[in-house]
């Protein structure tokens, strides 16, 4: 009998019409991409200097935060669209890996200034599962993916899209936003099933999988390069803020520390959209990554299609700074020359 996996792929529709890309960074924003791009028919190829889903893909909390109210507002249409694209997102990778990756919690409480709490339907996840099921699926299809390569040149004719994240060399437009954060037992009489989130803290509970009985206490925002080493100080800190909200949490047992490298940008807002007639860009996702992955990777897709994106891209415009403007004589991002 022929595997779900090989009905799905002879169902796939052929467009030719699609050039072939390659995507430097294989974190979730361009493996998504990529598996997008390879659904919609194109030949894809991605390079990464280092390990797949090995940088801050996996250092995340794995919230689904769309409706944070500290997120920027022009944030909200993309983050909606792509909470709706997400359960086909992880059917499509559960059918090629053979994994499936479940939310962990489905609401959030959040904690007001004024001591209030609101209630919002939120999903969260695991990235190490995500990470797994994610690079799995990628693996089954024909998606040529290098790892720890630092030299590489796309072939002409292609596409390249820029998704390297806090890595990206291409402007000072995003610099890294370090984030410490830690994991802790929970006690038996406390069966957290919910998330709970202020303007300085968020604990996120695992309540499914190896991790399952634990929850995730985060996390610092630091403007400190490419630092990514924690210091028991400000973990403790971390759990005082987190106490705040549920007091149980202060006699919980670490089980490990770690610290993590948002791509950040002057305005907290992704950079997404064209550079040049054949270069693409989609990192600066600041604490967003997981969260916009699927709306970002079928917006890209759309724009490489020569298609209209379901969401307006114009808040996201590499271009919307005022010390960047569109090239003038030739095809290249000013600041990538």
């Amino acid at each position: 009998m022929a595997s779900l996996t090989m009905i799905m792929r002879s169902a796939l529709p052929v467009r030719t019409q699609l050039p072939d890309v390659t995507i430097a960074g294989a974190g979730i924003i361009g493996l998504s991409l990529a598996l997008e791009l390879h659904h919609r028919g194109a030949r894809v190829t991605v390079f990464d200097t280092g390990t797949a889903m090995g940088q801050s893909s996996t250092a995340a909390a794995g919230m689904l935060a769309a409706e944070d109210p500290s997120n920027p507002p022009l944030l909200l249409p993309l983050s909606r669209r792509s909470v709706s694209l997400y359960p086909d997102f992880l059917r499509r990778i559960e059918s090629l890996s053979g994994l499936r990756v479940p939310f962990q919690t489905d609401n959030t409480i959040q904690h007001l200034a004024n001591g209030k709490t609101l209630r919002l339907a939120e999903h969260s996840l695991d990235p190490h599962q995500l990470a797994a099921a994610l690079l799995l699926a990628v693996r089954a299809t024909s998606i040529d993916l290098n790892e720890h390569t630092s030299d590489f040149s796309p072939m002409p004719g292609t596409l390249l899209v820029h998704c390297t994240g806090a890595w990206f060399q291409g402007s000072h437009l995003v610099r890294p936003r370090k984030g410490q954060m830690l994991r802790v037992q929970l006690p038996a009489d406390l069966p957290l099933r919910e998330a709970h989130r202020s303007e300085k803290a968020y604990i996120l509970p695992r309540t499914q999988g190896p991790q399952a009985g634990t929850a995730v206490l985060g996390a610092t925002l630091e403007d400190v390069g490419f630092d990514l080493q924690t210091h028991s100080a400000d973990l403790d800190h971390l759990r005082s803020l987190a106490a705040e909200m549920l007091p149980e949490i202060v006699t919980t047992l670490q089980l490990e520390a770690w610290a993590g490298l948002r791509p950040g940008t002057p305005d907290d807002l992704p950079l997404i959209g064209s550079l040049s007639k054949n270069e693409f860009i989609a990192t600066g996702h600041f604490r967003n990554g997981i969260l916009l992955a699927p709306a970002t990777a079928d917006a890209l897709a759309d724009l490489i299609e020569g298609e209209q994106p379901q969401v307006s891209l114009e808040p996201f415009s590499p271009y919307r700074f005022a010390d960047i403007r569109p090239p003038r004589s030739d095809n290249r991002f000013p600041a990538l020359r």
